[in-house]
């Protein structure tokens, strides 16, 4: 009998809820769990302080609550890009390259590198998990790192500077269509005297290609009621390579500093063909495309650290990035080129923070800090519609905002007892917006007050057992490119003396966008088990203010003759997010003893998570938040078999098909989705290892799909497609 994700990952956990009373039991003290004899308490401690803590301990020791996965999770399926990791973590899927917590959409998740924020437009498929240390995932802002944090915040810390010499390779192959591709990563690191220095660098290649079918039923070219169906295939190509050196000085036993970089710089093309299966005479119709284009992306960030005595320590950071590309953009009409847009983009940024820490006694640990943001987006972009400008007055300007960030803050690490652990804090920051263009410069200014609250009870003294309890203020801040005043005119209706559609409109940014402020309460209850695992349930509810969606109207604008439909960004609504968060993890036979042996090496994993959306300004049902899925399953286990060297495992990620009410007029619906991952991994000795591995193994097709209170609409289907990999690791 087969069943259902859903229902395997509640059958899972409550299996393993059967057997809590058994695993809570501690063991003996001094006993080993595998049952060897001690040799002395002496010798014991000394194991204990020495072993590195594993990713379960770093979490349960966490003064917040944070899920942490190391080289062990990053490594076991070879992947060649980040973003394959993350769409395995549990409450983490990927939407158009990057990350998303919580079934909440772009922007209600802080991207971190390092701590720092990440450059605008960085992409997770360009980087190498070879180069990332650990991966930190923390349901609630703190009060040392930016407030924008809605759905919670993803760390990734790169890779420190070794203890010894270092030299790792790892070279490999993927394909997903036309041809395979190649990538590389060689990492250097040493140590001579107080330096030490690593030198990752990751080349990496890509090709792809999706193949859809897209129906619509809107008005055509003449304003009357049309039909069209075009096949489409985008084939997608490009190549690139990151660095990410770092260089740490030991000045003394009390001071510190180091300094990291990262380097990206990439290439990359698109293509698009459509063929016209049918349509009706007056159908507006998508043109063949040619397009190309660069990124780059580099961050310099510097730290210094001066401890005065065993109460105070100082900490001083600054960083400097530019993030920015160009484009080409080409389309056809019977191999005739009918539009060209060329352009470019820039983001320069500059940050300083700094924070001072004092110990209080044996109970409290206080920091007090600042964090400074100044940050410049500018942009330039000219289309040319057959052989003239398509709008005179906005073509080839520069246009571009800024916006500065001042924040202060203040924490307090607190144990109240044994059991008992609280983290009280403060931040507030200003954040000033300015938007330049053709008429005078915009500016906005705002100051969001956070205020955070994390308690942490522990219901035996070893702290295998523990509630978790947060009250928390965070915000989103409006893209810098949402709130450009720069019209971008609709493909399909190029010709700005005519009308266009309602689904196909014009974009135009919005200078005086406000951020978006939550108000979050989340619980958990977080159980270890003696041989590793865990299980982990929690609930959370956000409310936000002053939402952000994109609203489709009807206007008369400056740059056409009639009025026309517009998407723009503005500030609608209030909003309320809630959910229910399952995650069980560990050795098959830790949590299922009646069905497995204590000593079979097969771990297993489980999440399940169920949200609950709802915005005020639209009419239900299905009026909640963009892109937050009712819910969502993860399944997987790995297994090492004992006589050969080899492991293998697989990972399977499910979520429903559901629909939106976006506005009174509007509704969008999206299909299931599945990806399932397996690997095999053959280690030759203790320094080289080949792994073979496909994502999204048997895919599934998609579809979307958007529908007006008019009758009109519009479909697109979706084929999926496996991607191979095979990748040989050497540690020389």
């Amino acid at each position: 009998m087969r069943l259902h994700p859903i229902a395997a990952a509640a059958a899972l956990a409550l299996a393993s809820l059967a057997t809590l009373p058994a695993l809570g039991q501690e063991m003996p003290q001094g006993a080993d769990p595998q049952g060897r004899p001690q040799q002395g308490n002496k010798l014991e401690r000394v194991e204990i302080t020495a072993r590195p803590q594993s990713d379960t301990e770093l979490r349960r020791r966490a003064p917040v609550a944070k899920q942490i996965y190391g080289r062990e999770e990053m490594d076991k399926y070879g992947d060649s890009n980040l973003a394959d990791v993350l769409k395995r973590l549990p409450g983490v899927d990927m939407q158009g390259g990057g990350p998303r917590m919580r079934g909440l959409g772009a922007g209600y998740t802080l991207i971190l590198i390092n701590g720092d924020p990440a450059p605008p437009g960085f992409d997770f498929t360009q980087l190498n998990p070879a180069q990332v240390e650990r991966i930190e995932v923390t349901k609630g802002p703190t009060a040392d790192q930016s407030a924008q944090a809605v759905a919670g915040a993803i760390n990734i810390i790169l890779k420190e500077a070794p203890k010894v010499t270092q030299k790792d390779l790892r070279v490999g192959f993927g394909y997903s269509a036309v041809r395979p591709t190649p990538g590389a990563n060689f990492t250097y690191g040493s140590r001579q005297g107080g330096f030490a220095y690593s030198l990752p660098v990751s080349l990496f290649e890509w090709r792809g290609q999706n193949d859809a079918r897209n129906a619509r039923h809107m008005p055509g070219a003449d304003g009357l009621s049309s039909d069209s169906l075009q096949d489409n295939e985008q084939a997608f190509w490009g190549h690139g390579f990151n660095t990410a050196p770092r260089i740490n000085w030991k000045i003394s036993d009390e001071e510190n500093a180091s300094l990291q970089a990262f380097i990206q710089k990439g290439f990359w093309n698109n293509r698009q063909t459509f063929i016209t299966e049918s349509a009706t005479a007056n159908a507006v119709l998508d043109d063949d495309a040619l397009n190309k284009g660069t990124w780059h992306n580099i961050r310099l960030n510097s730290q210094w650290s001066r401890r005065f005595n065993d109460t105070q320590k100082l900490e001083l950071k600054l960083g400097g990035g530019d993030s920015g590309g160009t484009f080409r953009s080409q389309t056809y009409r019977d191999h005739a080129e009918r539009r060209l847009t060329t352009g470019s983009n820039e983001d320069r940024s500059v940050t300083q923070a700094g924070k001072f820490g004092q110990l209080i006694g044996d109970a409290h640990s206080l920091t007090l800090g600042w964090d400074l943001e100044w940050r410049r987006r500018d942009e330039e972009r000219t289309v040319v519609e057959l052989g003239h400008p398509q709008l005179p007055d906005f073509d080839g300007q520069p246009f571009g905002a800024r916006i500065q960030r001042q924040a202060l803050f203040i924490q307090d690490e607190w144990e109240l007892s044994p059991q008992w652990s609280t983290y009280l804090g403060l931040r507030n920051e200003r954040i000033v917006t300015e938007s330049r263009g053709l008429a005078e410069t915009i500016r906005n200014s705002s100051s969001v007050l956070t205020p955070l609250w994390h308690l942490n009870y522990k219901l035996d003294p070893k702290g295998r057992d523990l509630i978790r309890a947060s009250l928390t203020r965070s915000y989103k801040a409006p893209e810098l490119n949402a709130m450009l005043a720069r019209p971008g005119i609709s493909g399909l209706f190029p010709d700005v003396s005519k009308p266009n559609t309602e689904l196909s409109p014009d974009r135009l940014g919005n200078p005086l966008l406000k951020p978006e402020l939550a108000t979050g309460l989340d619980l958990a209850y977080e159980k270890y088990f003696t041989g590793g695992g865990m299980l982990s349930i929690g609930v959370f509810h956000r409310e936000v203010k002053d939402l952000i969606r994109n609203v489709v109207s009807l206007q008369s604008v400056s740059w056409a003759g009639v009025p026309r439909w517009i998407s723009q960004p503005v500030n609608i609504s209030k909003a309320q997010s809630s959910g229910l968060e399952l995650e069980l993890k560990g050795r098959a036979g830790e949590l299922l003893p009646a069905l497995f042996d204590a000593k079979l090496p097969l771990n297993l994993r489980s999440a399940l998570n169920i949200y609950r959306s709802r915005v005020e300004a639209v009419e239900g049902p299905n009026n909640r938040l963009e892109g937050q899925q009712p819910w969502s399953a993860n399944l997987g286990f790995d297994y090492r078999f004992s006589s050969l060297p080899l492991t293998t495992g697989a990972s399977l990620a499910y979520t429903p098909g559901y629909a939106t009410q976006q506005t009174a007029s509007q509704g969008v619906e999206q299909s299931r989705s599945r990806s399932l991952d397996v690997f095999a991994q053959w280690a030759f000795n203790r320094t080289t290892s080949l792994r073979i591995a496909a994502n999204n193994f048997v895919p599934v097709d998609s579809w979307n799909s958007t529908t007006l209170s008019s009758g009109y609409g519009s479909r697109s289907d979706r084929q999926g497609r496996t991607n191979f990999n095979v990748g040989l690791e050497m540690k020389l």
